[in-house]
């Protein structure tokens, strides 16, 4: 058993001894309530699942195993000034902050089982011109699905203990294929199909990079943040617990992760960061320059208001401060860019929208979120096509799901049913209780 496995396995079984204790002892005891408007709004708030990995906090934003986003900056291994996702993923599996040798081990994990089954290329290559990116990434991911090791085992008979394991092997084999994937779909939708084999001395994400093919060693420092800060957002969240459903059903790593992927491309969720670049194109092309002042993109963004739509890039349905990854994206784009319109307008947006949805009185969260800023250096580097972006979200979310897909296995969790009602039964609860 390899080194990450039997870390992993040992602290499992601690843990799914103590939540068997809990539960026996205390398993009866009421947590909360939950409203009628939890009932009817998406079920927002309500406390219905463990998600080891990272948890949200709506003044400090997000948390993995702990450590905030600029304590991870600090605390894990790094290469080109940027933390490297491998590092997240081994703190986000067993909650140990890696050293070198075990990263290096965990990279090289990630390099052996880069190789993409040759179906998959086709899948996607079969797909209609125009297809997006997304869907692309979705299809491609479930193809892969007949390499499933959990699958292959669990239609042999395997112990329901037994589970982690091949979820385990896929998790890896799935993570380490994902970035060849996502280049070859960015490579064939915006270059002709002219793609770029994998560099084998390259950690994970400064090889994504490399496929991609935009130059620079600054683009590979960004891929490794942008990787580590778009990786896990808690549980509850689309995408997450999207995964965490239809894992529930022993549906294996790659089912779930599509599903996930179908999630994420929601314009609600992970394809926000596609609709803020569309929005700031948008408007310079109004204001007919790439320079706008405070005073110009103060009037653009009261008349979107009037016209009855949001700002996009702005608000969370947690947070209540600036998002973490937001500063983080712009503590980057201070170190690494010199000048650059785009990057400079997303900063004159922060300057301007705040003060505008605060001023509207009934706005929860003015703040900027992660979305706000990660287009505007894309396109700095040259990666200007937006649809794609998603995809690349996509990839970095992989890290966070797929381990806590192996602590839902390791520790047993059951399939996920929550309880419905009608609206005979709310009318009903009404009367009984006015």
């Amino acid at each position: 058993m390899d080194p990450l496995k039997q870390k992993f396995f040992e602290k499992s079984q601690l843990l799914r001894t103590e939540i068997k204790s809990l539960l026996k002892e205390h398993g009866d005891k009421v947590v909360g309530e939950v409203t009628l408007r939890q009932v009817f709004g998406g079920m927002r708030g309500v406390k219905s699942m463990i998600w080891e990995t990272s948890e949200l906090d709506a003044v400090e934003g997000i948390r993995f195993r702990g450590y905030s986003i600029p304590e991870l900056r600090e605390a894990l291994p790094k290469k080109g000034g940027e933390p490297l996702p491998e590092g997240l993923f081994w703190l986000m599996l067993v909650g140990e902050i890696p050293d070198e040798e075990q990263i290096k081990w965990l990279s090289d994990q990630w390099t052996s089982r880069i190789n993409v089954p040759e179906h998959t290329f086709k899948a996607i290559d079969a797909l209609p011109e125009g297809t997006h990116p997304m869907t692309q990434f979705s299809v491609a991911v479930t193809s892969m699905q007949t390499t499933s090791q959990f699958a292959h085992r669990y239609s042999e008979g395997l112990s329901k203990t037994e589970y982690w394991d091949p979820v385990y092997e896929d998790c890896l084999n799935l993570i380490a294929r994902l970035p060849r994937i996502a280049a070859y779909i960015y490579r064939k939708n915006y270059h002709g199909g002219m793609h770029i084999q994998p560099d084998f001395t390259l950690d994970w994400a400064g090889n994504f990079a490399h496929m991609l093919g935009i130059p620079g060693e600054d683009f590979k420092s960004l891929m490794r943040l942008y990787m580590t800060i778009h990786a896990d957002h808690e549980g509850g969240n689309a995408s997450a617990h999207t995964t965490h459903l239809v894992g529930s059903a022993l549906s294996d790593p790659y089912m779930s992760f599509s599903a996930a992927l179908n999630a994420l491309a929601g314009p609600l969720h992970g394809l926000a960061n596609q609709e803020v670049i569309k929005w700031i194109f948008k408007m310079t092309d109004a204001l007919g320059t790439t320079q706008p002042t405070h005073e110009q993109i103060a009037e653009y963004v009261k008349s979107t208001l009037a016209a009855g739509q949001v700002i996009p890039g702005y608000g969370h349905a947690v947070l209540r401060r600036p998002d973490p990854r937001f500063t983080a994206q712009k503590r980057f784009a201070e170190d690494y860019i010199q000048d650059s319109d785009i990057v400079n307008t997303v900063w004159k947006v922060f300057d301007v929208v705040p003060d505008i949805l605060k001023g509207l009185g009934k706005v929860k969260n003015p703040w900027p979120n992660v979305d706000a800023h990660s287009g505007a250096i894309l396109v700095h580097y040259g990666l200007k096509e937006y649809s794609f972006y998603t995809v690349l979200f996509g990839v970095s979310r992989a890290l966070g799901v797929m381990a806590a897909t192996c602590w839902s296995r390791a520790l047993g969790f059951p399939l996920e049913r929550p309880k419905s009602v009608t609206m005979n039964w709310v009318r009903n609860f009404l009367e009984e209780n006015n």
